[in-house]
């Protein structure tokens, strides 16, 4: 059992599962431990619980939303300078590494860095666009606890969302990493174009033998972060409809309603915002929390390093002063880190009256920053329109 002693109470990992629970004090007491110092004076925040570790922007794809802008040409730090980040997480306290990039599998010791990463205790997990799995690259892919493939849709809406149509290669993909034993994952990027065919890229994904959907909301990063974003996002009308529909797909692929194996629906924390559309979500923020629904985690539980060794809040956003191989003596007192955790802790309207504020926790800074230019409620979130209309 691994434990990570918080303020709160502590983080416990089965070695056995990939499973992580939080528990309070008490429940901590519970199982005969004590927190110590961890528990006393003022609290602090601790390491992130995952980190996006970028081990490559070298990437042959192009996709036109490419949040890295990555290039086939771009930089691959060596193997050492990836172990000592590795070596920097296990120091943290890290739980989960999210290789991603670029395209991750294009490293010939993407395997090795994979068992570094389980023998400082680090759940590895990857990203790829599935694009060219040969033999040799799936082979490397196996030491992961899951693989997820970039899959948007089918045909046209692949293409739609990436500018090519590589779904046929996704799902080759998807097949082949299921034959091979790796438990495989869907990505699913949600436009205003794509999001009226969630329902059947979800039925495909799982037909191809995927076990989980992490849907992603667009961003405008990297090569999005143009004025294209604003004919991509989704629409109002779609954002607030995201709570029924998740209710309807949770409903469709639970345990046993067609004989076969539950297929999992998850949001990344951007998405989260829309829910306070929804009257039955919005209403119950505590069971939201409790099957770890959140809004932005950025510079909290979450964070990035950036191919150049860099910390940032998250993935998308720009990079810290921060080193990846201090990130856990550097975590609390970075004053970037502290800019995006301050918002959570002190939001202003009509954030700061909303029930969904504490999980939502203001919405997506990315976001907010590149339509507003400010650190503030995410302008796209339904709650924050309707507030805006009625301020005039």
């Amino acid at each position: 059992m691994i434990v990570r002693y918080e303020p709160w109470g502590a983080w416990v990992k089965l070695e056995t599962t990939p499973a992580l629970v939080a528990l309070d004090r008490d429940g901590v007491r519970a199982l005969g431990l004590d927190g110590g110092e961890a528990w006393e004076g003022e609290p602090r925040p601790s390491a992130p619980v995952e980190v996006h570790l970028a081990v490559t922007s070298r990437c042959a794809a192009g996709c036109e939303g490419c949040y890295l802008d990555a290039r086939p040409d771009g930089h691959e730090p060596s193997q050492a300078e990836m172990l000592a980040m590795l070596d920097a997480l296990q120091r943290a306290g890290v739980f989960t590494v999210a290789f991603g990039g670029g395209e991750p599998t294009t490293r010939e010791d993407i395997a090795v860095l994979a068992e570094a990463a389980r023998k400082r205790g680090l759940t590895p997990v990857l990203t790829t666009s599935g694009l060219g799995l040969s033999p040799a690259k799936l082979e490397r892919l196996r030491a992961f606890a899951q693989v997820n493939v970039s899959y948007d849709g089918v045909g046209e809406d692949y293409a739609k969302v990436r500018g090519f149509d590589g779904a046929r290669a996704a799902e080759e993909a998807i097949v082949t990493l299921v034959q091979a034993g790796v438990p495989v994952g869907v990505n699913v990027v949600l436009t205003q174009d794509t999001f009226p065919r969630l329902a059947a890229t979800l039925a495909r994904a799982r037909s191809l033998g995927a076990r989980e959907a992490q849907l992603l909301r667009y961003k405008p990063a990297g090569r999005a972060a143009t004025l294209d974003y604003l004919a991509r996002r989704l629409t109002p009308e779609q954002a607030a409809s995201l709570g029924p529909t998740l209710r309807a797909l949770a409903a469709e692929y639970a345990q046993g309603t067609d004989g076969a194996e539950a297929f999992h629906v998850r949001i990344d924390c951007a998405l989260v915002p829309f829910l306070s559309a929804d009257p039955e979500l919005a209403s119950s923020p505590a069971a939201l929390a409790r099957f770890g629904v959140f809004g932005c985690e950025a510079g909290e539980a979450l964070a990035a390093i950036k191919v150049d060794g860099a910390v940032s809040p998250c993935s998308f956003s720009t990079s810290t002063a921060l080193r990846g191989t201090d990130l856990g003596p550097g975590h609390a007192g970075d004053p970037e880190l502290r800019r995006w955790r301050a918002y959570n802790a002190a939001p202003a309207e009509p954030c700061a009256s909303c029930s969904m504020r504490p999980v939502c926790k203001g919405g997506c800074k990315v976001v907010s920053s590149f339509l507003g230019g400010v650190h503030g409620p995410d302008p796209e979130c339904p709650r924050v329109r309707a507030w805006g209309a009625k301020q005039g």
